[in-house]
């Protein structure tokens, strides 16, 4: 048994449903390796109940696991807004989010979040970021004014496969998009941050309230 079987042996389970999507997101889907899978799934989960967020905000549906795993977290009366700007996952996507148990907690919309989200005129407790690589400090800077003070904005991919420190990757678009997100990151004093070395690295990053 190696370590990552260890963990999640002793890690709650996803659930039959959440395990039925995955596997048919990894069938039925050229990237299949992009959908959370359990153990980011139970973080989700697990920070949403710590969170209490009332809104959440995610930018890159794919197939929907991962707004599912924080629709299971949320209180009464809290919602999900999720954007795929891929208009051919909706299809796969939105009867899995439909029949889920959680479809009142979730709003599935097509489209780019950094257009679409600053529109609905809503402040968000915590942020999502599964988008496009290139354009995550774009991303980050559009909304990070739609969450509210002591909120929180959580970056997937961050460590990109180890590709940020790799100088093979140094001129390869995406690695370069994360390593600029990262630097931009750390510098901001708005916010606290910490990437946690989990799956392909996920950076927790909280808007600090004003003085």
């Amino acid at each position: 048994m190696n370590i990552d079987e260890y963990i999640l042996q002793h890690s709650d389970a996803e659930g039959d449903y959440l395990y039925r999507l995955w596997r048919a997101t990894n069938v039925h889907t050229i990237h299949g390796r992009m959908a959370s899978g359990q153990l980011q799934g139970r973080l989700l989960k697990m920070l949403v109940r710590m969170i209490r967020p009332q809104n959440i905000l995610e930018v890159g549906t794919f197939s929907g696991y991962s707004a599912l795993c924080m629709a299971e977290g949320l209180e009464a009366g809290g919602k999900v807004w999720t954007f795929e700007i891929n208009d051919e996952m909706e299809e796969f996507t939105r009867p899995w989010i439909d029949h889920s148990p959680y479809a009142d907690k979730i709003v599935f919309r097509i489209g780019n979040a950094n257009i679409e989200a600053p529109k609905l005129g809503i402040s968000f407790d915590m942020v999502f970021i599964d988008g496009d690589k290139r354009t995550y400090k774009e991303t980050y800077e559009t909304l990070l004014p739609l969450v509210n003070e002591g909120g929180f904005i959580v970056a997937d991919n961050t460590l990109w496969d180890g590709h940020v420190v790799d100088p093979q990757y140094a001129h390869d678009a995406q690695t370069q998009g994360i390593d600029e997100f990262n630097a931009y990151v750390a510098a901001d004093t708005r916010v606290e941050k910490v990437i946690l070395p989990i799956r392909d690295g996920l950076t927790l990053i909280r808007k600090k309230p004003t003085a």
